[in-house]
């Protein structure tokens, strides 16, 4: 199947490859259906989750573990037995990244990540019950610190 994106152009996917969300994303519950496209030449953590209904409908997601190595999502059990998982371990997590610019001003939810089962490509957008995480995380909070080179 081939269907026009934002950023791609004309790309070609499998049924097979689409990440099926059972109750969409917040605020886009009708949206069912998103192919992950890695960004060439970006970033290894950098992708972008093109809608397969709505061509012009698309989100730029990340690993929060290149973000916060010690970001740990905690599921509850249904929300796992949805997601057909025993452990929380089992499934790869994304979260959504507001662009602004500059760049650095751009921001990341922890609070609500995408939870998502490699094996079935299901997915859910998860409230996290931890108040360790926030719904816009400036990008500039996981810059590497500089040295202070005054001595």
């Amino acid at each position: 199947m081939k269907i026009q994106t934002k950023y791609f152009g004309v790309i070609d996917y499998e049924a097979d490859e689409c990440i099926t969300f059972p109750n969409g994303l917040f605020g886009f519950e009708e949206e069912r259906q998103f192919v992950m496209l890695p960004f060439e030449g970006g970033i290894d953590a950098l992708f972008c989750l093109q809608s397969v209904q709505t061509p012009a409908l698309m989100f730029i997601v990340m690993d929060p573990f290149a973000l916060r190595p010690d970001y740990s999502p905690e599921l509850r059990p249904e929300e796992l037995k949805a997601l057909d998982a025993s452990d929380h371990e089992q499934l790869c997590y994304y979260v959504l990244c507001a662009l602004k610019r500059p760049a650095s001003s751009s921001t990341v939810n922890l609070k609500c990540p995408i939870a998502l089962n490699p094996g079935t490509l299901t997915a859910y957008q998860i409230v996290l019950e931890s108040d360790r995480y926030n719904m816009r995380h400036p990008l500039e909070e996981f810059a590497p610190e500089q040295e202070d080179a005054s001595c």
